[in-house]
Formats: C-alpha cells, sequence, structure tokens
C-alpha cells in the first residue's frame, strides 16, 4: 500500500472545513477517494466543494468498496461505535470523531471488537494533540521546565441556541460536556500522566433543549488540581493555563488554532514572560499520524483505551453534577 485510501463517512461541517483539506496537504499518506451520505445530492455537493472524485449514496456502499482502505467517522456521536464496528467488520480503518462512544461501556465494546481484527486501526480524531503547541506542552511538562505542575486550568465555549443543532440535541450526545469539556478532561489526563482520583462536577442544564450549557469541573490528581468550565452558551472564548512551581504556560488558542496561520503560547518563569510562535495544522497532522501507523502498522498514537478511560472520567463528573456537586472517587 503506497498510500492509504480514505473515504468520508458523512458530509459534517467539521469534515469539510478541516480534514478533508487537511487530508490533502498529507496526500503521499493519504488520500480522499470517496465520501457517502444517505442524501446523494448532498454527498455530490460536497465533493464537489471538497475535490472528492466519487460520491456514494449510503455508508454501506462506502463500506463494500474495495476501493477504500479506511474510513473517516465524522457523524453525530450517537451513531460513533455503530458505524466504527460495521466499519471493522467490513475490513476497513477507522479515524473517528471525537467523542468516540457516549459511554465508556460504548467504548470497551468498540475495543473489543477491535481486538477481534487484529490488522485494522481504530484512532480517536482528538486532532489537538498533534499540534506542536501541545507536543511542546507536553515537554515542558515532562521534562520539569515549569517544575512540579501543581495546577491546570481551561476554558472552552461558544454560543449556540439552534435547536436543530446536533450539539443541542442529548439524544443525538449533544450538550457542553460531550461536545467540547471532553478536551478539558484528556488535556489534564494527558500533560500529568496518571488518572484523578477524585472529581467534582456543577452544572446548568438548558431548560428547552435539556442539554448541559454550562459544566464547571474540578479533577484531582493526588497534590494536583486540574479545573475548567466549558459552556455552549457563553461568548466564545478558549485558554488553558499550566502553573508548575517554577513556571507557567499559557496557550492562547489551545484547541482551534489557526490550521494556515500562527499561533501563541506564553511561558513565564519568575517574572519574565516568553513568546513563542507556532504555526501547524493539527488535522493534517493528525492524518499524517494515523495513516503512518496503517502503512507501517504500528500502533495508533491515541489507542480506544484512552477514550474509555476519558468517559470514565466524563461520567464521574457528570455524576457529581446530578448529586449536588458530592465528590465522586474513580
Amino acid at each position: 500500500m503506497e498510500y492509504v485510501r480514505m473515504g468520508v463517512m458523512g458530509t459534517a461541517g467539521t469534515a469539510l472545513k478541516r480534514t478533508i483539506p487537511a487530508m490533502h496537504k498529507e496526500s503521499s499518506l493519504c488520500r480522499v477517494q470517496a465520501i457517502a451520505s444517505r442524501n446523494r445530492a448532498r454527498a455530490e455537493q460536497a465533493a464537489r466543494e471538497a475535490g472528492i472524485g466519487q460520491v456514494m449514496g449510503s455508508y454501506e456502499e462506502l463500506l463494500e468498496s474495495p476501493d477504500i482502505d479506511a474510513v473517516y467517522i465524522p457523524l453525530p456521536n450517537h451513531m460513533h461505535v455503530l458505524w466504527a464496528i460495521k466499519a471493522l467488520r467490513a475490513g476497513k480503518h477507522v479515524l473517528c470523531e471525537k467523542p468516540v462512544a457516549m459511554s465508556a461501556q460504548q467504548a470497551r465494546e468498540l475495543a473489543d471488537e477491535a481486538a477481534r481484527h487484529p490488522g485494522l486501526k481504530v484512532m480517536e480524531a482528538f486532532m489537538y494533540r498533534h499540534h506542536d503547541q501541545w507536543r511542546e506542552a507536553k515537554r515542558l511538562v515532562d521534562d520539569g521546565s515549569l517544575g512540579k505542575v501543581r495546577a491546570i486550568r481551561s476554558v472552552f465555549s461558544y454560543y449556540n441556541t439552534d435547536p436543530a443543532n446536533i450539539r443541542n440535541r442529548p439524544d443525538m450526545g449533544g450538550g457542553a460536556m460531550m461536545d467540547i469539556g471532553c478536551y478539558c478532561i484528556s488535556l489534564s489526563r494527558w500533560l500529568l500522566g496518571a488518572e484523578p482520583d477524585m472529581v467534582r462536577g456543577t452544572v446548568d442544564m438548558d431548560p428547552d433543549f435539556g442539554t448541559d450549557r454550562l459544566f464547571c469541573g474540578t479533577m484531582q490528581f493526588g497534590a494536583r488540581v486540574s479545573s475548567f468550565t466549558c459552556s455552549t452558551q457563553l461568548e466564545a472564548h478558549q485558554r488553558v493555563d499550566i502553573l508548575g512551581t517554577r513556571g507557567r504556560m499559557e496557550l492562547l488558542l489551545p484547541f482551534n488554532p489557526p490550521q494556515d496561520g500562527e499561533t501563541s503560547a506564553f511561558l513565564s518563569y519568575g517574572g519574565g514572560v516568553e513568546e513563542i510562535r507556532f504555526e501547524c495544522d493539527q488535522y493534517a497532522a493528525m492524518a499524517a499520524a494515523f495513516a503512518r501507523s496503517v502503512l507501517d502498522d504500528a500502533p495508533v498514537p491515541m489507542p480506544l483505551s484512552d477514550a474509555e478511560a476519558n468517559l470514565r472520567v466524563h461520567e464521574a463528573l457528570m455524576r457529581s453534577a446530578r448529586n449536588g456537586g458530592k465528590h465522586e472517587t474513580l
């Protein structure tokens, strides 16, 4: 196999605006061969806009195609596990949008299915971890440049009150925690290289949508604490602060930096501040990492065990919120 022949399942905005253009950049490793939708006219329009040569009128047709090696699944959250399992059974590698499942149990079921197909790769598309700014953050934490990291603070929010949007549909895996709070959980576990001992959450539910529109969480990792706020109904904002005993790193656009431009982070040591600039397409880096795993028959950089662990923390935080903010142990 010279490169991975990708098929895209659905016409989600994220796929059309970000992931497919990024895959085009990595054409030596992966190429988008086809796009499928249950609405063929929509698939044809998406194919024209995205420069994709082949159109299919169903997801099943995509999975049956011998011209496709792997599928990218940007479908609504509640459809991820169903179609990932179908893809594996059809002999396709899988790159699936986050969160890969609606629950830790679902993630375990997907992992069990993947284990029955040892030659196939399954990766959750948490694109942020592939950005150079996060690779540098991880290096600074791991090598002790910031001293002992004692606290992480994260904020991620946007404003969306469209009742038809899947992010406001609880039956489709909507809500702030599923859509963006998962980043705050993931980065904390990854940077600290551990699972939290105890969590606490508070929530404000939208009375019409039935989704969590504002969530504040705290995760304790022994003596280390990570706190975050995420919301689907606040002014758009994102920021991450990593605080150590010797230094601090602040990421200004930690989750959605420009694909074709620079973003900045600030390092502070004893009062002095240094700006570091990064230019990286995190979606292209993610596509390349997935393709290399397939081509080299190597482990994916984000295994399903990580997705399952992230969802376990998510569920503990939601239990805490439902119980009035009582601490939940893991």
